[in-house]
């Protein structure tokens, strides 16, 4: 397809940047980079879009567009959706710099729109002896039947099985279903490949990329044979149908970001000291979840990959269950909310997707809340257990809060005068004020620690006034010297009381 015949698209609103002689540029498909680099998912000859939240200054521009002219990168579409402004003019120069075409996507059009488009021009392009098959395989997608209904007409006009597996290994559309163990392989194999299509035995396996262009935030497609022996034509009808996959992928990226818009309020709300239980079962009910239903609770780090990956891996772990998700990333850490669901199921996909994380390192911790009110208390039992998940040894690790609680098993193993010293050490000096002056620290230290330091549920508890709490709460930090806002103090001052005042300890 020519650049121009896509610029002239009048429904799209495209408008050219840079690079007016290069009209006649021909492109054969469209990616969508989230990426800072994302060559290894090029082949050259393609129309790359990408939002301009992550290009903050020249030097990252010249970066970027840099490494797709290496690549033999048709042309880049930036979107300004992320940044609510123009194009930037360091952008342009960048472009005309290297000789990459530039145009810009407007506010008003999606990239799913935009890819969408552009499969359907590659479709009507098509030779006509193949051209009904391409046809009807449009007719599936603009249906409005969804992923099955693809699959089902991309089998019947391939004449061979197909199937689309999500990273995690999961099943999505085509049959008949797979042995687990079978979907994990596929889906490994995919995660690892230097180059797609590729062969895994009597199957191959095309990427269907969606949104984002990371990999693990793919599906990919599985049909049997070797496509790269089959006539022309109906190797570009496979390698159509798998772009078609990924423009249902893209769909699918588009609802869940426009679903996930309450997640980061709602976090802030919940990590906040001002989180009331009503307000926060109402949003919730808003986001899809049932009153009073449990919750799980997810804390996540990952070290050493790009920028947002944290976020892409929970939104792609989570996005298996069916179930209403929010995912967002307050202040550098990922959260992630979902129904209540089985640990184990998490532990699989985190398995399956651990090849993808090159010499990154995952960490996630699990918790789960009864209900609205315990959602704080959830989501700090998953901080806490995603803080121990990362002293643990291994690429990709997951603790959940129950296996949390086995910490006083491990501490039994310390010697008992050991555990006496360093009690004494850390609240000897609250015990002793209180001792003299009749006070309460300690009783209000327990009740601050339960509550995870939400000072509005431990004032109502103790039935104190938040001035005076916050005063007792300054008094034990004096006197410590920890410092009970922070979670890791906190950890230290919760284990001197197991030790000295039989907190949770048997």
């Amino acid at each position: 397809m020519r650049l121009g015949a896509l610029l002239d698209t009048p429904e799209l609103g495209l408008r050219l940047l840079a690079g007016e002689k290069a009209r006649d540029r021909e492109f054969g498909r469209v990616f969508q980079a989230t990426l800072q680099d994302p060559t290894r998912y090029l082949d050259g000859g393609e129309i790359v879009l990408c939002g301009m939240r992550w290009l903050p200054g020249p030097a990252d521009a010249d970066a970027f567009v840099g490494k797709l002219a290496a690549a033999g990168v048709t042309a880049l579409g930036a979107g300004t959706a992320e940044v609510g402004g123009p194009v930037p003019d360091y952008l342009v120069t960048a472009c005309e710099r290297v000789g990459l075409p530039l145009f810009e996507v407007p506010v008003s059009v999606s990239f799913a729109t935009v890819a969408e488009r552009v499969i359907l021009g590659l479709a009507a392009e098509r030779s006509a002896p193949a051209r009904d098959s391409h046809r009807r395989l449009v007719a599936a997608v603009t249906s409005g039947h969804g992923l099955s209904a693809l699959v089902k007409a991309g089998t019947e006009e391939l004449g061979v099985g197909c199937l689309v597996l999500s990273a995690t290994g999961q099943q999505l559309a085509g049959g008949p279903e797979l042995p687990a163990a079978r979907r994990t392989a596929l889906a490994r194999k995919f995660l690892r490949a230097e180059r797609l299509p590729c062969q895994d035995g009597p199957v191959t396996l095309l990427g269907a990329a969606g949104r984002s262009g990371h990999r693990i935030a793919s599906w990919f497609l599985v049909v049997d044979g070797d496509p790269a022996q089959w006539p022309s034509a109906r190797r570009e009808l496979a390698l159509e149908l798998a772009a078609l996959a990924g423009l249902e992928r893209s769909r699918v990226d588009e609802t869940r970001r426009i679903e996930n818009r309450a997640a980061e309020p709602l976090l802030r709300l919940v990590l906040s000291d001002d989180a009331a239980p009503g307000e926060l079962t109402s949003r919730l009910s808003a986001a899809g979840f049932a009153p009073q239903e449990p919750v799980t609770t997810l804390s996540a780090e990952v070290r050493g990959g790009g920028p947002g990956l944290a976020q892409v891996l929970v939104e792609e772990l989570l996005s298996t269950t069916g179930q209403p998700v929010l995912v967002a990333t307050v202040d550098g850490e990922t959260f992630g909310l979902c129904s209540a669901r089985d640990t184990e199921t998490l532990r699989e996909a985190v398995h399956t997707i651990e090849p993808a994380l090159g010499s990154a390192r995952l960490t996630l911790g699990l918790s789960r809340a009864a209900d609205a009110a315990g959602l704080r208390a959830g989501v700090q039992e998953a901080r806490h257990a995603r803080t121990l998940a990362a002293m643990t040894p291994g690429r990709a690790t997951v603790l959940s809060g129950d296996e949390v609680a086995s910490h006083l098993l491990l501490l039994a193993a310390v010697p008992e005068d050991l555990r006496r010293t360093f009690g004494e050490k850390v609240l000897g000096p609250v015990l002793a004020y209180d001792a003299a002056h009749g006070s309460e620290l300690i009783t209000t230290l327990k009740a601050f620690l339960e509550h995870s330091g939400s000072w509005t549920q431990t004032s109502a508890t103790l039935h104190l006034h938040v001035n005076t709490l916050r005063y007792r709460i300054t008094r034990i930090g004096e006197l410590t010297g920890r410092d009970p806002s922070r979670f890791a103090d906190r950890v230290d001052l919760y284990l001197a009381g197991c030790f000295t005042q039989n907190w949770g300890w048997s």
